[in-house]
């Protein structure tokens, strides 16, 4: 029986990382310090950071390797490799015959590529080695790290993968930004921040059935006593440094 990286407490929300490249890294949850990146007064005081930092989990690629774009072809190279090869659909080192002792005779032949080459100038789609299974009606959420600084060389695309249903490589779409210069991709450093949305919310029936109030004399007693509560009993003498942090985390407590 194949061992799957499941979820290491008791909370278990149905969410399955599936190793494929035996040197895949093992996703870990995202960190609400966006890995040590943010300042400190925002990792102290401003909780809507550290929640968005830490939602989901950080996915890193499965080997250190280098590409460059010269404005024509993407080439790469990795350790063990003496010059640059050209990126069209490009294996994973000695994934291939991997792959295929593992797999069931009908599937053998059908490895994703690592990385491949799209028809958009210095795009290509990057795999993690991973698969991601997500519940019914529970879509995947990929996109780059959040809260860290982007990487002014090149820029990955956010999307949406209907893992309950789609059972493929987890990857991305990356552009590269600039020519002749070498973009480096480490194991320990992430690539991604992968997060389950409800697939409810992304029809449109849902997102335009939402309240709107036209304007301020149409606010109501409740709107003005939360209002007040959020912000004038939290101003002057009366505010407290980091109190809706404080407040956040106390309500998330058990």
């Amino acid at each position: 029986m194949r061992s799957l990286v499941q979820p290491e407490s008791d909370g278990d929300v149905g969410i399955t990382f599936l190793r494929m490249i035996p040197s895949a890294v093992k996703p870990i949850p995202a960190d609400s310090s966006a890995s040590g990146t943010l300042p400190v007064r925002a990792y102290r005081y401003c909780e809507p950071v550290r929640l968005a930092s830490q939602l989901g989990w950080y996915v890193f690629p499965p080997i250190d390797f280098r590409l460059v774009w010269d404005g024509r072809v993407i080439l790469f190279k990795c350790e063990g490799l003496d010059s640059w090869i050209q990126v069209d659909a490009l294996q994973f080192p000695k994934f291939k015959g991997h792959f295929d002792v593992s797999a069931p005779a009908e599937v053998q032949g059908y490895s994703p590529p690592f990385i491949s080459s799209v028809p958009e100038g210095g795009s290509f789609q990057l795999w993690s080695g991973l698969v991601l299974r997500t519940p019914p009606g529970v879509f995947a959420y990929v996109r780059s790290p959040i809260n860290h600084t982007p990487d002014s060389h090149m820029f990955t695309y956010e999307g949406i993968i209907e893992t309950d249903t789609w059972f493929g490589p987890l990857f991305t779409n990356i552009k590269i930004l600039k020519t002749d210069i070498e973009i480096i991709f480490r194991r320990n450093q992430p690539i991604l921040q992968v997060y389950p949305v409800n697939s409810d919310f992304l029809s449109l029936a849902t997102v335009r059935d939402f309240g709107f109030v036209e304007s301020l004399d149409k606010f109501e007693d409740e709107d003005w006593t939360a209002y007040k509560d959020t912000i004038v009993d939290r101003v002057g003498p009366k505010r407290q440094k980091g109190s809706y942090a404080r407040q956040a985390r106390k309500s998330k407590r058990p």
